[in-house]
């Protein structure tokens, strides 16, 4: 008997409400929910493919567990028994450091995912985390850490009021945006320009969301922190600065003004090639919109200066006046944040608190390198233990980290690998246990990271449109175990994790004046928590607790569980305001324009105004219908313009002799892959694009659909030694390759055997 069901959308970041068509316990359709109060009815082919990722038949369905050299199925009662063993044997023999975490991107999607792996890592005890934010967005963190005090402090672009936008890197039509939460982001753009805004796109490639903007400025790939830095530079220059309301909350203007000095349109012109005249309009046309913001996204973060292009970002917002107001970039507030705390100064963010082992990368927000994996698993040192065991959480770093080659070789390396994973792929093929979380229709769904990046504020929870198949294990109960069996409590109820976090929780909730349960006993307080398990008691104390919540009692009109329930469409929390100084935790309890980090590695973007790169840049590319490498093993999500080809600019292509169709080798500093070449003028002259994500040709996988096109993985052209030096974050885009034609078809593998002779390039410094 068919019915429907509502779930918010877990494919990326827009969190756009569905509904779905079931027939009994199975998703036979989806379309947007038109009463959503976020989404309002939108819908991208990700969302309306819900049926097919749902129903995945490649989806795991009950855990493997490695016996005799095979992975073979499993209880669940055997797989946790072999997780506690492994993973208690290394770190009571080799300390806790050798116990490794990866947590992948599809990890924030999920309500577990969000709550159990911070009570792992603390029980671990280990400082070998690595997780995708360090090939995606740590420069963004790290800049808003120093900037703010907050890693987390990410101010959003208000795209429903802005007058005039500014996208650096960012392709929002394709990916749906990312560290801004914004379903129908196209309508949002379209919006902009209808109400007689403006629209300005800077991306070396001629995108979608290039093609919709009144301006589009193809830049050498790279360059974003030097035409930024000149824009700045332009705003001083021309006295345009104007702080506004921002001015008592603002220090280090002077220092500001000295730094980007040197950095005049006229001597980042040429590295970044774009007319001085055009650098300088940019800045003007900034400067004298009624509200305007600048956003900048993955083609800014995965560069040389990926941090600077990030602080610079948020420079530009402040010195004309855009930050937290309407209009141009602001914080925004999640439900299940904490209780705001008063303003003044905090903490601070600090870098640096330690170090990997082997190349001494600087940890950021708690997190090493993902590049460094595999040399922190295959290189011994006189310092520390190499990581012997891993724990990988909806990670696939064979094919997000460079030199997947290197770093599947250090894999099986391993005395021990659990991974949390729906599918046997090209990562989780080296476990020695996996253990399969069920379909999100049997999963609940509410939104902690995104929320915090939302572009307007709204609450939403959905609890599963199914019930859990015979067999399946909540991802809940799955993390909570893998957390109890590897901190030397397996057998424990899973329930334990919940009450502790509860009980730390509320225990030094009521120790805080400015909480809303300061001096409750916090006993009675769990005791009031609703909720049908554990994640939802833990929801509902976050909701009660939060900005808007119900203080368990103390605002009778505020945020619960139970509320959240009567309104499945969500709750409208409203447009975003203004909260300076409440978000701020520097030690001044200012925004700090010039911290030392930064100050310290501008020498190194002014070396750069010299560079000359000589040949051709690799620069990546989004799709709409896939998210990094989790789309590509469902039919509806792949063909089309989804496809792993190696876009040219005809100009290039003519002088290499590549034609339309025909194979190419690419060859970098971590090997070679070969695919076929798409020539079109939606890349400027000097670049090439390749896709992320793919490369699904390895052996012992069970992806059926992706093996058959699997297409190339792009970062094992990458060696792993480029890395933005403050967040650490890979250098993915702006990458020198050597580009040439083959005479005949090759196989989408590492290529081989003669070929013409390549293009020298210079490398990047």
């Amino acid at each position: 008997m068919s019915r429907t069901a509502l779930r918010i959308c877990p494919l990326c970041e827009a969190t756009c409400g569905l509904t779905l068509t079931l027939d009994e316990t199975r998703v036979t359709g989806a379309r947007g929910d038109r009463d959503d109060v976020f989404s309002k009815g939108f819908i991208c082919p990700k969302g309306a493919s819900f049926a097919q990722v749902d129903g995945d038949p490649d989806r795991l369905r009950t855990p493997l567990v490695r016996r005799d050299g095979e992975l073979r199925e499993a209880t669940w009662e055997e797989a946790f028994d072999a997780v506690a063993a492994g993973i208690r044997q290394v770190a009571d023999r080799h300390g806790p450091h050798a116990v490794g975490v990866v947590l992948g991107n599809p990890n924030v999607h999920t309500v577990a995912g969000a709550l159990y792996p911070p009570v792992l890592l603390a029980g671990l005890g280990t400082r070998s985390l690595f997780t995708a934010s360090t090939v995606d967005q740590m420069p963004k963190h790290v800049s808003s850490g120093l900037l703010f005090g907050d890693a987390n402090a990410i101010p959003v672009p208000d795209l429903d009021r802005t007058d005039h936008l500014l996208l650096i890197g960012a392709n929002p039509l394709e990916s749906n945006g990312s560290l801004c939460t914004a379903p129908d982001f196209p309508g949002k753009l379209k919006a902009l320009k209808a109400r007689g805004g403006t629209l300005t796109v800077i991306d070396p490639r001629r995108t979608r969301t290039a093609r919709l903007a009144d301006r589009h400025i193809a830049i050498r790939p790279g360059t974003d922190a030097l035409l930024l830095a000149a824009m700045a530079h332009t705003l001083f220059e021309e006295s345009l600065v104007d702080l506004g309301e921002l001015t008592p909350h603002v220090e280090g203007m002077a220092e500001l003004r000295d730094a980007v000095q040197d950095f005049t349109p006229e001597a980042a012109s040429e590295a970044c090639d774009v007319d001085a005249a055009e650098i300088r309009a940019l800045a003007r046309e900034l400067a004298v919109a009624p509200t305007a913001a600048v956003y900048a996204r993955i083609g800014s973060c995965t560069v040389p200066h990926g941090t600077l292009a990030s602080w610079l970002v948020d420079v530009l917002n402040i010195l004309t006046g855009n930050l937290d107001r309407p209009g141009g970039a602001l914080f925004p507030q999640a439900a299940t944040d904490r209780t705001p705390r008063p303003a003044g100064p905090g903490r601070g963010f600090t870098l640096g608190r330690w170090h990997s082992r082997v190349s001494r990368h600087p940890e950021a927000k708690g997190e090493l390198p993902l590049s460094a994996l595999a040399e922190e698993i295959d290189t011994a040192t006189e310092e520390g233990e190499p990581v012997r065991a891993l724990i990988a959480v909806a990670a696939n770093p064979v094919l997000s980290a460079p030199d997947g080659d290197r770093l599947a070789k250090a894999l099986d390396s391993l005395d021990f690998m659990v991974s949390v994973d729906p599918y046997l792929n090209e990562t989780s093929r080296h476990a020695h246990v996996v253990l399969p979380p069920p379909p999100p229709s049997q999963s609940p769904h509410h939104d902690f990271a995104f929320n915090t990046l939302a572009v307007r504020n709204q609450v939403r929870y959905t609890r599963p449109a199914v019930p859990l198949e015979p067999g399946r294990m909540a991802e809940s109960e799955i993390l909570a175990r893998l957390t109890l069996a590897a901190t030397g409590m397996h057998g424990a109820d899973p329930s334990a994790v919940d009450d502790l976090v509860i009980g730390q929780t509320l225990g030094k909730a009521v120790k805080e004046p400015h909480s809303p349960v300061h001096g409750r006993d916090p006993r009675d307080l769990a005791a009031e928590l609703t909720g049908d398990t554990g994640p939802e008691r833990r929801l509902d104390m976050m909701l009660r607790l939060g900005p808007y919540g119900d203080g368990f009692g103390a605002r009778p009109d505020g945020l619960s569980l139970a509320r959240l329930l009567e309104h499945p469409h969500g709750i409208d929390l409203g447009p975003l305001r203004s909260r300076l100084p409440q978000p701020l935790r520097t030690a001044s309890g200012r925004i700090e324009l010039l911290p030392a980090p930064i100050a310290g590695d501008l020498p190194r973007l002014r070396a750069a105004l010299a560079e000359r790169p000589d040949g051709l840049l690799l620069v990546g590319r989004r799709h709409l219908r896939s998210n990094n490498s989790w789309m590509h093993n469902v039919p509806a999500l792949t063909g089309g313009t989804n496809r792993c080809t190696l876009h040219i600019h005809p100009d290039d292509a003519e002088r290499l002799g590549v034609r339309d169709g025909a194979p190419v080798r690419l060859k970098g500093a971590g090997g070679e892959v070969t695919a076929p070449a798409e020539v079109t003028d939606g890349v400027r002259r000097g670049v090439v694009s390749l896709p992320h994500g793919w490369g699904h040709d390895r052996p012992g996988t069970r992806l059926s659909h992706a093996s058959a096109d699997p297409g190339v993985n792009v970062n094992q052209l990458l060696d792993g030694s480029l890395l933005d030096p403050l967040s650490g974050n890979a250098v993915l885009n702006g990458v020198p390759v050597e580009v040439s034609a083959l005479a005949a078809p090759a196989t989408a593998t590492t290529a081989a055997g003669a070929a013409p002779q390549p293009e020298k390039v210079m490398p990047l410094t």
